[in-house]
């Protein structure tokens, strides 16, 4: 059986849902939609697609099976609701929405509809982090200590200038942290497991945004691990994002999308380098479609076998929740308590 395919947004990650979908067996592209009639078109011409002016005409005008969302984030809830409503499994791009109130009402709706809905939080089907979290959880690194998660990259002024819903407290959320440092926000809940308190200060240090470009926190997970955390779009000329691990027998160092290193008590381990270097350090554009790739390959293969997908609903809104606690920290000058998942 194919499923037919529909896209919404017309900037740098739609083009990236197409190619990806475009890689995997069963699937058919079909039509892209957005407010921005110039970029629509052209991810239409360029990829043989339909274009149509929003989810609602495109909907109306295809028969669609799967809806792939890259339109802002702060429209994500009701595009996913819409989606959902006519009976359309749905992939979003990160995060789920802006809050977490926004979040429920997309999960609720998809929940009501008894359709799938998925994150494209590709860290979760990158081998090398899958490889991580299950030697962590198997007590490689013994009880975890410390965590140390850097996301020190750069965006030139151009890049806020060029999309003008960046930086927007409505549309974006707030800046470094919710749009380029959520992914390393899930990656620490993947791993590590729920964050307990934060404690955070943010600062717009650069850009002529209305969002923070810079966020420093304090972490303290459930597990009794501490760590730290930096985000920034202000870092030039940007550097790979880093995570380094400790644990009472040794230390995991990641480094973008592989384990740079295993320091063990044990005895050193090298790490496993799965792909080149990306240059999401320093741009927003995604040469390389793998990593979304084997999201949507996943959640193909989660449809086909009623299981829930690497990152569902529910597992995209811990990482809100959290990027909600952060900001409410950086608002009030004090800690802010988590509740544990499930509470």
């Amino acid at each position: 059986m194919i499923l037919r395919v529909g896209f919404t947004g017309g900037g740098n990650i739609s083009d990236t849902h197409i190619r990806a979908v475009a890689e995997v067996p069963g699937l058919e592209a079909v039509a892209v939609c957005g407010s921005n009639a110039a970029k629509v078109g052209a991810l239409a011409e360029r990829y043989a697609l339909a274009a149509a002016p929003s989810l609602a005409a495109l909907l109306d005008a295809h028969a669609i099976d799967l809806v792939c969302i890259g339109s802002p984030s702060g429209v994500h809830a009701d595009e996913i609701a819409l989606a959902a409503s006519r009976g359309c499994h749905v992939l979003t791009e990160k995060p789920l929405d802006i809050t977490v109130e926004r979040v429920d009402t997309a999960i609720a709706a998809v929940e009501r509809a008894g359709v799938k809905l998925g994150v494209f939080y590709q860290d979760r089907c990158t081998p090398a982090f899958v490889e991580a979290r299950d030697a962590i959880a198997a007590g490689r690194l013994g009880r975890v200590l410390l965590v140390d998660a850097r996301v020190k990259w750069y965006r030139a002024p151009e890049y806020y200038r060029s999309a003008p819903w960046r930086g927007t407290p409505s549309l974006d959320g707030g800046g470094a942290l919710i749009n380029q440092a959520i992914h390393t926000v899930d990656l620490l809940l993947f791993l590590l497991g729920d964050v307990a308190s934060v404690q955070a200060r943010a600062a717009t240090v650069l850009h002529d945004i209305r969002v923070e470009d810079t966020l420093v926190a304090s972490l303290a997970f459930a597990s009794g691990a501490i760590g730290t955390f930096q985000a920034t779009t202000a870092a030039y000329p940007g550097y790979p994002r880093r995570v380094e691990i400790t644990g009472t027998e040794g230390t995991l160092i990641l480094e973008h999308d592989r384990i740079a290193g295993w320091d063990l008590k044990s005895g050193h381990v090298d790490g496993t380098t799965l792909t080149s270097a990306t240059k999401s350090a320093s741009t927003a554009v995604v040469a390389d479609a793998s990593p979304h790739r084997r999201v949507v390959e996943d959640f193909v293969d989660a449809l086909g076998a009623g299981r829930r997908p690497a990152c569902d609903a529910r597992e995209g809104r811990r990482s809100v929740a959290l990027v909600e606690a952060l900001y409410e920290s950086a608002r009030t000058g004090t800690s802010v308590s988590l509740q544990p998942e499930g509470m």
